[in-house]
């Protein structure tokens, strides 16, 4: 049986205007969900934040001079100067160290990165005091062990001048012996005594 296209040919038309119709409203419908589902454009690019410095490690917590003489390098006692240190006495000296009494050395600061450098203090012109350091490997100059952990104010003179901390929580609690009741508060000795210790150090 024949079929007549030109009848058919509105009916096709008009199905597929139908369907258009239809498939307009569906996309319709579901795009307002879509766009309150997703993120709202942003007309600015979010602020750059600034990355921390690199951390380069805590530093080592002392408990005893006694550690304290092991670990140095150089123990010393003089005056701090305005352009270096002013060493009146060598308590310890590791073998080929070349300081001697009457020398004058350059101290350096920590490396930058340390989180406890912020709680440090400063070594300034006039203070006389005794220092446990470390040396640079790689320049003549030397460091504070661990900060504040490393340096003794002096108070008179003679074996019987005091020694105190120069920090009450960055300090040991002992000679040869930790201390747990004194730690946090500091510690007080004598000159004489940071001597003998030096002097047993390994």
């Amino acid at each position: 049986m024949a079929v007549d296209l030109r009848r058919t040919r509105p009916l096709w038309a008009t199905a597929a205007a139908v369907l258009s119709v239809a498939a307009l409203a569906a996309c319709g419908s579901g795009g307002d969900a879509d766009r309150a589902a997703g993120p709202a454009p942003s007309s600015a690019a979010p602020p750059t934040e600034v990355a921390p410095p690199p951390i380069k490690g805590k530093l080592r917590g002392y408990a005893t001079v006694r550690q304290l003489s092991d670990t140095a390098d150089l123990v010393v006692r003089g005056e701090v100067e305005e352009t270096g240190f002013r060493v009146d006495e060598v308590l310890r000296a590791t073998t080929g160290s070349t300081v001697r009494a009457g020398a004058r050395i350059t101290l350096a600061q920590l490396p930058a990165g340390v989180p406890d450098m912020a709680h440090m203090s400063k070594l300034e012109a006039g203070q006389v005091v005794v220092l446990y350091l470390a040396q640079d490997p790689a320049a003549s100059t030397f460091r504070t062990l661990s900060g504040d952990f490393g340096v003794f104010d002096l108070n008179g003179s003679g074996a019987e001048a005091v020694a105190t901390t120069r920090s009450q929580t960055m300090a040991v609690s002992g000679l040869n012996a930790e201390d747990p009741a004194a730690s946090g508060r500091g510690f007080r000795t004598t000159l004489g005594q940071l001597r003998a210790v030096a002097a047993q150090a390994r």
